[in-house]
């Protein structure tokens, strides 16, 4: 397939581009940057059409993507079909990534962040980096949940969007009554009152929740929850970023698990 040169904003793709991003198409997902890009290539993502402004950029993409549409655009297209205020130089269009509750709970054993009404996709697409470098083996947005597929979560997850399983716009109720029945522990964020992080027992299958940005979780999933998690912090700091807590209860989970796995290699 040859690459076809675009140099008007009244190109009927720059108004597909920008009704992806805005969210209007629900079935793709944008992709910024050569480096997405690469990673929805390396991990078997479907691409679509993808737009350069450089042109040895745009040949490559075309010698690996078979199948893809390849535009090589001017600087001034680029800026209309990118929602980034300064655009990186490509951005691609793809299928986007489907997963059930199914697959989030397949892999055994589960460490699963199920996230409450978080809505900052940045903080998001950094739960979601975190999650998939401390081993999460899944993770669960509920109903007001950002989209973990938007232009700027994506972006924000660094190509790992595209490998951890994600299920979204999930009821709560329903994600933890699956989770109990296949017999995980539910554990609750809370900025006071719970076990201290470094105290808990993140060895045993479980669904981790954590709460959005301000309000935290309500009473009525705390309640649900079989034990309460705490970071302890020095005052006057009383509570983290999501993101930040999120990334430190999954990298404790994957040091409790990793040193129980090196005591039975020594054994």
């Amino acid at each position: 397939m040859g690459i076809e040169r675009i140099s008007s904003r009244q190109n009927p793709i720059v108004r597909y581009f920008r009704n992806v991003a805005s969210g209007k198409i629900s079935d793709r997902a944008l992709l910024d940057g050569e480096h997405l890009i690469e990673e929805a290539l390396a991990s078997g993502i479907d691409i679509e059409v993808a737009a350069f402004t450089d042109q040895d950029a745009a040949d490559r993409f075309a010698g690996r993507a078979a199948g893809a549409s390849t535009l090589f655009v001017t600087s001034a297209v680029l800026k209309a079909i990118s929602p980034v205020q300064s655009p990186s130089g490509s951005v691609a269009l793809a299928a986007r990534p489907k997963t059930d509750l199914a697959r989030v709970f397949a892999r055994v054993p589960q460490l699963i962040l199920l996230l409450h009404e978080v809505q900052d996709p940045g903080n998001i697409g950094a739960i979601v980096r975190a999650a998939e470098g401390c081993g999460v083996t899944g993770i669960i947005c509920s109903e007001r949940t950002a989209d973990p597929f938007s232009w700027k979560a994506l972006r924000g997850s660094m190509g790992s969007s595209l490998r951890v399983p994600i299920a979204t716009r999930q009821p709560v109720s329903e994600a933890i009554s699956i989770a109990r029945g296949k017999g995980l522990r539910i554990l609750a964020t809370s900025a006071h009152g719970g076990t201290a992080l470094p105290e808990s027992n993140l060895r045993v299958p479980a669904v981790i929740v954590l709460g959005g940005e301000g309000g935290g979780l309500p009473t009525a999933i705390m309640d649900a929850a079989d034990e309460r998690l705490t970071i302890p912090m020095q005052p006057p700091v009383e509570s983290l970023n999501v993101a930040i807590a999120a990334a430190l209860v999954a990298y404790e989970a994957a040091r409790q698990r990793h040193t129980d796995r090196a005591d039975v290699s020594v054994r």
